[in-house]
């Protein structure tokens, strides 16, 4: 039996190991694939691991020995989870393995948009702090979260570990869920609607998933009801918001800033709008990414592909 794991790089930059999965079935391993020979690359397979790379109807049908996909990652859009249903193929994901280190990130772009600790460390190494006329400088105002309010679009696992920080800042806390846990035990909390999340919140945290319905919301209507001195940050899915709208925004100061990890097309495109405004700071997906998070998937990927083998399939996605 035969597995072939796709991109397996992002997950396992040589940090960690395939150990399990090679005792248990012959793998063949690529660190990424181009999405023309993934036809090829699958076509003996029985088995698949994939994180970004697309497995729709066509690259399916490549492989006609296929009975099981593990996908590497929380969300995944990237299979036909339905028509692989009617192939009798098993879909797992990774539920929960990175809620932590999601959580984390959120605030070290917060702080990193309050606190401005890069632009400081610059300007202190460009030699300014030795140059200084007094004992400290500051670039730009700081600002205190003790008091802000943070509101949370999406109160699952993530906004809930990022719930639990905010309180810990002192901050007031608005969510919004289309299901509301009445058992939630926080300071200073209370359900709202977006338009109350746009025009209470000194920041706005984003951890739902992309659907139809809220593709894009971050648009230009709700930005205009912001404070002009709020920020927003995203560490769900950059189609969630209108990236032309957002720089736009940031560039004419209808609000303070934002802080993304995710965009609309990753690997981000040259033309992308976001680059280059100031006050919208970037980084490269990688909320998820701690060695921590990634053991985590690791070993779950592994119970998944175990469990699928012994005839007790877990975190199945398409049932």
């Amino acid at each position: 039996m035969k597995l072939v794991i796709l991109d397996g790089y992002t997950e396992n930059p040589s940090d960690l190991s395939w150990e399990k999965f090679d005792k248990a079935v012959d793998v063949k391993y690529y660190d990424r694939i181009d999405s023309a020979n993934v036809g090829k690359a699958i076509k003996d397979a029985d088995f698949i691991l994939t994180n970004k790379t697309v497995l729709g109807k066509e690259e399916i049908d490549n492989a006609p020995n296929l009975k099981y996909i593990g996908v590497l990652a929380t969300g995944y859009n990237v299979v036909d989870i339905d028509y692989a249903k009617t192939r009798n193929i098993v879909v797992s994901n990774i539920p929960s393995y990175g809620t932590d280190s999601v959580a984390q990130m959120c605030f070290a772009l917060i702080l990193e948009m309050y606190n401005q600790v890069g632009l400081h460390n610059t300007a202190v190494q460009n030699g300014e702090w030795v140059n200084s006329k007094d004992f400290c400088f500051y670039k730009s105002p700081l600002v205190e979260l003790a008091g802000k309010t943070i509101g949370i679009v999406g109160f699952g696992r993530i906004g809930k570990a990022v719930a639990k920080i905010a309180e810990s800042f002192s901050m007031n806390i608005l969510a919004n869920d289309v299901y509301q846990d009445k058992n939630i035990v926080l300071n200073n909390f209370q359900y709202v609607g977006l338009d109350e999340i746009a025009k209470r919140s000194d920041v706005i945290s984003l951890h739902c998933n992309l659907t139809d319905e809220n593709k894009e919301f971050v648009n230009k209507e709700f930005l205009t009801k912001m404070k002009s001195n709020a920020i927003i940050i995203n560490t769900s899915r950059g189609g969630l918001i209108n990236e032309k709208d957002l720089a736009e925004a940031v560039g004419n100061k209808v609000i303070k800033g934002a802080g993304l990890d995710v965009i609309s097309v990753e690997p981000m495109k040259a033309e992308n709008p976001l680059r280059g405004v100031d006050n919208i700071i970037l980084t490269p997906h990688i909320s998820w990414a701690t060695k921590e998070a990634r053991s985590r998937l690791m070993e779950m990927a592994f119970d998944n592909f175990k469990n699928f083998l012994d005839g007790n399939p877990i975190n199945v996605v398409n049932k």
